[in-house]
């Protein structure tokens, strides 16, 4: 099975079947660079398929999540593999890029894979929400261990992503952080009609800055629609931060650099036989790393 055209990255409507990707004929972002920074890939359905510079792969998706370090520079593809013949491949997930300190950005690159099986989930006592911890510590739960070099190795800078679905009627208070206003904490309302935080009543989607030095009370007050919400909290690195593309590092020279050492380095190279990997329909998730796969299946 394959998309009805290729993509070009450039295309927004989100009324449309298919959209912001690249590739011939399966959606996806074939091999690309970053350096600077860390990308958390949070799967909530739908899989992806990855492939590195280093010759490290992996499918994974439908609650896993990969937490890659780039560091010093790598390069990676993520594609949408097109599995099902007969019905939708709809892909639903969170791809959040995490800053690196200056004294970490050109550390040796590195990811972990964190099956679905393995990643907390907190079911509140009415059973009315659910929240999946994929980084952080909420009501007794902790997030799985980041890569080594990560900010969010460090539990004094308070990491977190929680993946909240509350039920119609639900209601939840996130407790303040221990840090209480030095740590920034956001709430991205992605799905649901009619939220409340607080008292302040939310019918629109939208991002809203808490304050992490008091409990937030939500409350979903639709009678039949669930809410979904996403909260992203942590300390600032307090450091500048200069942007292009695929890199995010301190200093626009810096930037410059980072180009610069990927048109002469391509930082390793690409060891794969096309630029936009896709492993066969029938391999179940999986992750190689340093020449050992792993998978989230029990030996049978």
């Amino acid at each position: 099975m394959q998309a009805p055209r290729a993509g070009n990255g450039a295309d927004f409507n989100p009324n449309a079947p298919y959209r912001m990707y690249h590739g011939d004929r399966i959606p996806g972002f074939p091999q690309h660079p970053h350096r600077g920074f860390e990308t958390i890939t949070a799967t909530i359905d739908g899989i992806v398929d990855h492939t590195d510079s280093l010759g490290n792969a992996g499918r994974y998706g439908q609650g896993d999540l990969q937490w890659m370090t780039a560091g010093k520079g790598i390069v990676h593809g993520e594609m949408f593999p097109l599995i099902n013949q007969t019905s939708p491949n709809p892909t639903k997930f969170f791809q959040i890029w995490l800053n690196l300190p200056a004294r970490n950005k050109m550390v040796e690159p590195a990811f972990v894979m964190h099956w679905a099986p393995d990643i907390p989930k907190y079911i509140s006592p009415d059973n009315l929400t659910h929240i999946t911890v994929w980084a952080g510590s909420l009501f007794g739960l902790t997030g799985m261990t980041p890569t080594p070099n990560s900010w969010a190795q460090q539990p004094e800078n308070e990491v977190a992503v929680w993946y909240l679905n509350m039920s119609p009627g639900a209601r939840l208070s996130l407790p303040a952080a221990e840090g209480g206003r030095a740590i920034n904490r956001m709430l991205y309302y992605l799905e649901g009609s009619h939220l409340s935080v607080g008292d302040r009543s939310l019918d629109a989607h939208c991002i809203v800055t808490l304050d992490a030095g008091q409990a937030a009370d939500l409350y979903n007050a639709h009678n039949k629609e669930h809410t979904e919400v996403l909260i992203l909290q942590g300390r600032p690195i307090s450091e500048p931060v200069a942007q292009h593309g695929p890199f995010v590092m301190n200093t626009n020279q810096e930037i410059e650099k980072a180009f610069s050492d990927y048109r002469k380095t391509r930082f390793g190279g690409w060891p794969w036989p096309d630029d936009a990997m896709i492993f066969p329909r029938e391999k179940r998730r999986f992750a190689l790393q340093n020449g050992v796969e792993s998978n989230p299946f029990k030996i049978e």
